[in-house]
């Protein structure tokens, strides 16, 4: 996929996880890693129609939050429907990233690594 088109898109898919979704403030660093892995790893694996784990309480509430997104990258942006799974996968790793840097890696929240939390 061309560079500028990647970042266009994720741009699109970030700014929606930014303005949408509650999951993004936990309050320490492990949390915020472990949910952008589990949220938008199971929101890939469902855009991509692969098989997904549900057997702990965890995997389901992950699972809950990466269904929604789903729904809602479905819903508004059209273009997601026309990929094809490689593609998702593409798009999916670079929001990854790009949301690990904006919530963990870049925060400016020093409440993030607070062991007492």
């Amino acid at each position: 996929m061309e560079e500028n088109v990647l970042k266009e898109r994720v741009a699109q898919l970030e700014d929606h996880i930014l303005k949408k979704c509650l999951w993004q403030f936990h309050s320490r660093a492990w949390d915020r890693e472990r949910q952008n892995e589990n949220i938008l790893g199971k929101t890939m694996q469902i855009l991509c129609g692969e098989p997904i784990a549900k057997e702990t309480a965890e995997d389901r509430c992950y699972y809950a939050d990466a269904v929604c997104l789903a729904d809602a990258y479905k819903e508004r942006f059209d273009w997601i429907n026309t990929l094809n799974v490689a593609e998702i996968k593409e798009v999916m790793a670079a929001l990854k990233e790009r949301i690990d840097y904006v919530t963990i890696i870049g925060s400016l929240n020093e409440e993030l690594t607070v062991k007492q939390y």
